[in-house]
């Protein structure tokens, strides 16, 4: 339940625990209080971590990437759990409104369920298992078992109630109010949802792109679950479509502080609609592109949980580069002024970089836009190799796939380590890394080393303003990362820079798997 007291030691940390805010009109951010990862001891045994081309070791950092995910569980816990520290938690997740939540991911370091940005968190794995899981070799399974953790409960969010889509577990303002383990968690777990009467296209655009991605994915492994999610992606997109609006205008709970869609809804819808014409080849999804898309010729140069428009355009660039198809060279051009708007040297730049080479959109999670930009990257050059393609930035700047795959070489690079403070931002990976990062169970004994409860207030005391490194090492997560000025604190107050997220991973998580493929070597 909620906390009756704050004590004022918990409010300079609730002030830590500000809902997230945008870096500017055309995208948003992400935010909430969590913790995450510092050094005591690593999950995974070490390497130098670098390969023998002198470039960092991706295959490595690409396993660690995709266990983080396994840290972030809710739910019960199978066998093979291989994140130790973490335990069953939130299992009457649902029973606020008669349904079945459990399981799904917890965003960051808090111990909400937000199905905005864990839907996007799956679409994103989603695609990088497609475009580049032939390049994961052994780890591609984890990467669907990833994907799979959180299709199971987007299933039972769009499955239980005809005509509603479930969109969140818990209180955020109350959970925000304590530090507590995921284990412990005791404030109450209410229920969002979207339908016809609290219209949600946003969230609800978001699923069924989700859905529909993961129905690829497991196209092939297991037709019977594929279609099962294929057949939910067209149930929630009708939804999405018939009742439009946005989801945080109508729910309550304050969710529209922690992760309203800023850009509003027509960007999700247009990218359900790129999902669902790449899953189903059914061209009546072209329609809603026409009405979502060549209507919003807004520049965008963020890719985000919020703003979806520059990852539907170059998704859409692959079917006019790869199969050929004019109808959608508008949306190509659009997909190249999104990189016009990121490639250093443009004329057309918006993009701002730090002295030592990093891209900085904004003050909050920044690593957030560098990993979902670099796949991007990553992702259009291949469909550029494939075609033969090239273009130019007005004429002045000519781009080629090698132009974009250095410049998500570098900004992953930077990530691992190749930056001024000698600092990676993946806990786990590298000789230094954050060590008090914020993130909950990270930063609180476990279960298995200390099984009492611990309270809500007693975590802030014991453990939240302890300048001691987490005794949980959350290998593979990745940080918010430095400031405009590469300086990094490594403070666990410091949420917008020291907290991990699902959507900063996951996009990274296919541009490692491109980068190991192409720098395949022995670590030395």
């Amino acid at each position: 339940m909620a906390v009756s007291s704050a004590l004022s030691s918990s409010r300079a940390a609730l002030a830590a625990a500000r809902p997230r805010t945008m870096p500017s009109p055309s995208s948003s951010p992400r935010a909430l209080v969590l913790v995450v990862a510092g050094l005591v001891l690593s999950l995974l045994s070490g390497s130098n971590h670098v390969a023998a081309g002198g470039h960092p070791d991706y295959a490595d950092a690409l396993g660690k990437a995709i266990l983080f995910f396994q840290g972030q569980r809710s739910g019960q816990l199978p066998p093979d759990q291989a994140v130790t520290w973490r335990s069953n938690s939130g299992l009457s997740d649902g029973s606020a409104a008669n349904v079945d939540l459990t399981g799904g991911y917890y965003d960051g370091g808090d111990n909400v369920k937000f199905g905005f940005p864990m839907a996007f968190t799956t679409t994103m794995l989603s695609w990088s298992v497609l475009e580049h899981g032939g390049k994961m070799e052994s780890r591609v399974g984890e990467a669907r078992a990833a994907v799979r953790w959180a299709t199971d409960y987007l299933l039972k969010a769009a499955s239980q109630t005809p005509g509603t889509l479930y969109v969140g577990v818990g209180d955020p303002d109350a959970d925000h109010r304590c530090w507590e383990r995921p284990e412990d968690a005791d404030t109450p777990r209410t229920v969002y949802a979207v339908s016809a009467s609290a219209p949600g296209s946003d969230v609800a655009g978001e699923t069924a792109a989700a859905l529909a991605a993961a129905s690829l994915v497991f196209r092939a492994s297991d037709r019977e679950y594929s279609r099962r999610l294929l057949d939910r992606a067209r149930d929630v997109m009708e939804l999405a479509v018939r009742s439009q609006g946005k989801y945080s205008d109508y729910i309550g709970g304050n969710i529209g502080a922690y992760y309203q869609s800023y850009s509003g809804y027509k960007d999700e819808l247009l990218w359900a609609s790129a999902w669902l014409l790449r899953a189903t080849k059914n061209s009546s999804y072209l329609g809603y592109m026409y009405i979502y898309s060549l209507g919003a010729n807004d520049g965008v140069d963020m890719f985000s949980w919020d703003n979806k428009l520059a990852g539907a355009r170059v998704l859409l660039s692959r079917r006019a580069l790869v199969d050929g198809d004019n109808t959608l060279e508008p949306l190509r051009q659009q997909a190249e002024d999104f990189f016009c708007r990121i490639l250093p040297g443009s004329p057309s730049s918006t993009t701002q970089y730090t002295p030592g080479g990093l891209m900085h959109k904004s003050g909050d999670a920044n690593l957030q836009y560098v990993a979902s930009a670099s796949f991007l990257l990553a992702t259009y050059a291949k469909y550029m190799a494939v075609s033969k393609h090239t273009f130019s930035c007005q004429g002045v700047l000519s781009v080629t796939p090698k132009s974009l795959r250095a410049l998500a070489k570098k900004q992953v690079d930077y990530i691992l380590g190749a930056n001024p403070q000698g600092m990676s931002y993946m806990v786990g990976f590298g000789a230094r890394w954050p060590q008090r990062i914020h993130h909950r169970a990270s930063s609180m004994p476990s279960v298995a080393t200390h099984p009492a409860h611990i309270g809500c207030q007693e975590g802030f005391q014991s453990y939240f303003y302890s300048a001691a490194a987490n005794p949980n090492v959350h290998t593979g997560a990745v940080v918010g990362g430095p400031d405009e000025n590469d300086a990094f604190p490594d403070d666990r107050g410091d949420y917008a820079r020291s907290e991990p997220t699902t959507y900063t991973n996951a996009p990274l998580v296919g541009c490692l798997a491109y980068l190991a493929g192409a720098y395949k070597s022995r670590a030395i």
